[in-house]
This record gives C-alpha cells, structure tokens and sequence, in this order.
C-alpha cells in the first residue's frame, strides 16, 4: 500500500502544474502545491497508482485521457452558492428589460460549477421578463463533468439554498418527501431555460455563441495574465453590441488590453 502517503516531488507538481495550464488555461502556482496534492492524492489512492510520476504517465497516454479529465475536474472544483455577489444580479434586473433583439435574449454563465449561478440567472430572468413574448436562453458551462451532472439534477440540500429568498424558494423549488426530505429541486420551468454544456475556455468558441449577457465570475483569477486577456476579447467578439460582462468582484480588467466600456466595479459593457 505504498501509494497511500506518495510523496509529490516538486519536479511532480511542476510537470502535473505545466499539464493543467496547457489543457486548461489554469495557472496553479507554489502556494497550490498541498492542495493539489490532497486532491489528486486520492486518484492515486483509487486507481492505484504508486507515485506522481505514474499518475502523471498515465492521464499523458490515449488510454488515459478520461482520467485527465477527472484530474481537472478534481482541481478546478470551487465554491459557489445561490445569488453569490448579490449587486450583480440587482443590477441584471435593471438591464433586463433593455436587452431583448427581436424577442430574444441569450444569457452565458461560464464556469457554472455545481449550477447554484445559471439557476439564480434564471430566476432573476424570470421575475423580470415574460418568457412567454421573449425566447430566453440561458447557456451553462463548466470543464468539469462532475459539476456539470451535479447542476443538472437541480437538487440542493437545505443548507444550500438557505441564500434563496423565501418567495423565490416557494416560486421556483419543489420540496422532497419521503427518501428526498430535507432536499430541494429546481422547478423544470428554471430547468428548461438552461443548457448545461462542458465547455474548455481556452479552446475557440463555437461561432454560434452569441449573448447579451455573459457571467464569468471567479473564474479568471485561476489564469495568468495572457490567458486572462485573450479569454476577455473573446467574449467581447460573441456578446451582441451593448451586452453585458459581468466579472467577479475580486476580479478587474485593468492591465488588460480590451476593448470593453468600464460600467461599474467588475461589470464592463460591450
């Protein structure tokens, strides 16, 4: 069982450190170095690997391409909650109205994790425009598949969704009984506003995307710099004129060449 305690060599973090960012855009520095090593220690632990170093050879073969995967799934996890940075969706409702093209509206949240933020979209859309005039659209993405498949069973224990408004609670979640008390879900009204997708932001957007409004909050400060730059004038050539960049509060486009209007703090206008 000498797999259970390997040790990560800093030659190890640096090689596992180099992949990540070369698949995934995501800049892991020194000070990550225990918790990647907590995360993919247990992929050692359950695939039976004796070291780093074999992981690492196994996820850079064609037979180990799904368990690359699942190493970014068990890095890029965050923290995320209902109506997270709650300015930013106080502020949705003024523009909301003012968006619609020809009935429709399209929404992007990049980076979507377990779905807590496309549902507070959605319920945030729904309050303030009647969908049965506009076509709403709300596309959800993330790298990991593990969150994906938590985001679309839409169920969420109470501890979870204790940042929901009791009225919006009421309106837009049925409550479990039986096996599922004490849970939560979704309502398919919400559901069937959103598509879930597994989306790589440092890979080319497909040349259908186009928004009004794209949420990519807390998702940037895992990049460096040149990452950060290119990944913002990509969302700025597939938001429609006069749409909406919403960047999480700790976050800036400054130092960043761009062509955005500045808004307000961590929301730009295209």
């Amino acid at each position: 069982m000498q797999f259970l305690n390997a040790e990560m060599k800093d030659s190890d973090f640096d090689r596992i450190s180099k992949l990540v960012y070369e698949q995934c855009g995501i800049h892991l520095h020194d000070g990550k170095k225990e918790l990647v090593k907590a995360r993919l220690g247990k992929r050692l632990r359950e695939g039976n690997f004796r070291s780093f170093a074999d992981y690492y050879s196994h996820v850079t073969t064609r037979e180990g391409q799904e368990e690359l995967i699942t190493m970014i799934d068990s890095i890029s996890t965050n923290l995320t909650y209902f109506f997270r940075e709650e300015s930013h969706f106080r502020k949705l409702e003024k523009i909301l109205p003012k968006l619609p093209e020809n009935n429709k509206l399209n929404l992007w949240c990049a980076g979507c994790s377990t779905g807590e933020e496309p549902y507070s979209i959605a319920m945030t859309v729904r309050e303030r425009v009647n969908s049965s005039i506009v076509n709403v659209k709300i596309l959800a993405t993330d790298i990991s598949t593990k969150v994906l498949k938590t985001a679309q069973a839409a169920v969420y224990s109470t501890e979870r969704i204790d940042k929901v408004p009791q009225a919006l609670l009421r309106k837009y979640f049925q409550y479990g009984t039986g096996n599922s008390s004490g849970l939560y879900r979704v309502k398919k009204e919400l559901r069937d506003l959103i598509e879930f997708r597994r989306l790589n932001l440092i890979e080319p957007f497909p040349q259908q995307f186009r928004f009004h409004v794209i949420f990519c909050r807390n998702v940037m400060i895992y990049f460096d710099k040149a990452t950060q730059s290119v990944l913002v004038n990509k969302y700025y050539e597939h938001l429609e004129k006069g749409g909406y960049l919403f960047v999480g509060h700790s976050e800036s486009l400054t130092g960043l060449s761009h062509p955005f209007k500045y808004s307000e703090p961590s929301i730009y206008r295209k």
